[in-house]
């Protein structure tokens, strides 16, 4: 039975948060079109257009990730940093990314350059967007991480290698599927709205289930299913507090 919700974040909006928390979910989790996504709820009897849905997605996704990062523990001590290249509009930017040692998603940034200064910005970025400072960052050979390493935390053991960053390198492989599914992205504000609340969704749902059996599994995302819905219901007066 649907929750009746008075969260001021959802006033004014006629359908559920059911609905709404629903297609943010699939958007965000699968390689999914906003089209594709309304002929989905209309293979439900739910009529709803992909305008619609694509308004959702910019107002409540961001919510719904920072809801789910705040019930995440503290990140661990050891950071994985790594660069990839992706096209805006013809053009070549960079996406900067954080994990740390347990594959969980510090943070984004897509930036022009990766340059000293491009990753002294993001290492400042995370410290603040974390509020701690890493025992250990790994990298690759890029020579910009140890020129910021040395000015932002030098006291912090840096290791670079190109066999040693797996771990980050292998957590751009959801973006590049939604990258090529999505055909590109069209502007960088875009890039990053987007990026950013699909870097706090999309790996809730991925408890690395080459680990767990299938029993595991199914125990472990009834869990995480409950956190969604919690967030999503209850997200809208965190916002506004």
């Amino acid at each position: 039975m649907p929750v009746e919700i008075t969260s001021p974040l959802y006033r004014g909006h006629r359908y559920p948060v059911e609905v709404i928390s629903h297609c943010v979910w699939l958007y965000h989790r699968f390689p999914l079109s906003f089209r594709e996504v309304e002929e989905l709820l209309l293979q439900r009897g739910v009529i709803v257009s992909y305008e619609t849905i694509r308004r959702w997605c910019a107002k409540f996704a961001q919510a719904y990730a920072n809801g789910l990062c705040r019930r995440r523990p503290r990140p661990g001590d050891k950071w994985h940093l790594d660069e990839v290249f992706i096209k805006i509009n013809g053009e070549l930017k960079y996406l900067w990314r954080a994990v740390d040692q347990d594959g969980n998603v510090l943070d984004i940034l897509v930036q022009d350059r990766r340059d000293k200064a491009a990753a002294r910005r993001f290492f400042r970025r995370l410290m603040k967007k974390t509020g701690t400072v890493p025992r250990v960052v790994v990298t690759d050979k890029l020579r910009s991480y140890g020129a910021a390493h040395r000015v932002v935390m030098p006291s912090v053991e840096h290791r670079q290698s190109k066999y040693l960053n797996n771990r980050a390198e292998n957590s751009h492989q959801p973006t590049r599927q939604r990258e090529r599914a999505m055909k590109g992205f069209h502007s960088v504000g875009g890039a990053q709205r987007f990026l950013s609340a699909f870097s706090g969704i999309s790996p809730h749902f991925r408890p690395h289930r080459h680990l767990l059996t299938a029993s595991d599994h199914r125990a472990e995302m009834t869990i995480r299913f409950a956190i969604w819905d919690h967030v999503t219901r209850v997200v809208g007066a965190a916002a506004t507090a």
